[in-house]
């Protein structure tokens, strides 16, 4: 028991991103000795393998629905600090279930990053995509018609943090609010009546509710 502690212990040290040599110390601050510079890097390395092995499996079956997205993150690269692009892709199968697709890290979200990425996952087995959800990175987009031939949706969750960008403190409450009503019809032509607006309040610039500004 103690040794899958302390298994458990390195390896989680390592996935936040300690160095063996400071989980070697870690281990020694613990308490606990009998276990090598060597070992530490084994163990580390069954990570390694197997986040290899679940990145690399077959997918099978159809997905109708895959999600797109990414994000920025700090790594140590020959000797010095810099940013590199983390990109994921998330897809549901026609039984509802959701699996981590896939996921990569590149120098930023050039298209052809994105490309090489779907392409990729179509060789693993991707197929059956009829939707795809992501924000509206040009790039993306492009690869998105590229390999994958499928409808595209912008993000609800992106769309929100462009049209509040422009609405201020003070409209931010209230254009968010006639946009989740907007969200939550059941039709596109309801979702696309103008809210009105009382009290003699004004929309945000930039943020009028026009009609085609409903859609994603």
């Amino acid at each position: 028991m103690a040794e899958k502690a302390l298994t458990a212990v390195i390896q989680e040290a390592y996935v936040q991103g300690i160095s063996t040599r400071s989980v070697d110390d870690l281990v020694k601050a613990m308490g606990m000795t009998g276990i090598s510079k060597s070992q530490v890097s084994r163990l580390c390395a069954e990570i390694d393998g197997k986040i290899a092995t679940f990145l690399d499996r077959p997918l099978e079956g159809d997905w109708p629905y895959v999600w797109l997205d990414a994000t920025y993150v700090k790594v140590r690269q020959d000797g010095r600090i810099v940013s590199v692009a983390v990109i994921i892709a998330v897809g549901a199968n026609t039984a509802g279930r959701r699996e981590v697709l896939g996921i990569d890290i590149g120098p930023s979200e050039a298209e052809t990053f994105w490309t090489d990425f779907l392409r990729k996952l179509a060789r693993r087995g991707l197929r059956g995509v009829r939707l795809v959800v992501s924000d509206a990175h040009e790039g993306l987009k492009a690869a998105i018609a590229k390999v994958l031939n499928a409808t595209w949706q912008r993000c609800r969750v992106h769309f929100m943090r462009n049209v509040l960008a422009h609405a201020g403190k003070q409209g931010r409450r209230v254009v968010s609010a006639f946009i989740g009503t907007a969200f939550a019809q059941d039709t596109a032509r309801a979702a696309r009546v103008r809210p009105p607006v009382r009290n003699g309040a004004r929309w945000p610039t930039n943020c009028a509710p026009e009609p085609g500004n409903w859609r994603t």
